[in-house]
């Protein structure tokens, strides 16, 4: 999903033009990305001459920091070594369901576009 580097970001208003879905809009003289509407099509990348949309593969470092900072916020709620212990397996087995969904949803994907 794209997303816009703010701080890159000139506000020359190409992707707001540009997008099929208007799903971009100007905010405090830069552009933003309304992704309820945003239908992934990638104009926006392409257009940008400063390069400011970006591709979200770059937050991962971010959201993987993120998920362990609220984990390690939820494991203070538990003092005992075990409590704790039983906690950190839940998360492990609450991102493996996430990755699982994931994966399924990727091979449901490669079958529709074996299909095309």
């Amino acid at each position: 999903m794209p997303w816009i580097k703010q701080e890159d970001c000139t506000g020359c208003g190409i992707c707001i033009d540009q997008c099929r879905v208007h799903a971009i809009s100007m905010g405090n003289s830069t552009a933003h990305i309304n992704m309820d509407i945003c239908i992934r099509c990638g104009t926006c990348h392409d257009v940008c001459p400063q390069e400011a949309v970006r591709h979200d593969s770059e937050l991962i470092p971010f959201e993987v920091e993120s998920n362990i900072e609220q984990t390690r916020e939820l494991l203070k709620n538990f003092e005992s070594e075990d409590e704790r212990r039983q906690f950190l397996g839940r998360m492990i087995k609450h991102f493996n369901k996430e990755k699982i969904v994931a994966e399924k949803s990727i091979k449901k994907i490669q079958t529709m576009i074996a299909e095309e």
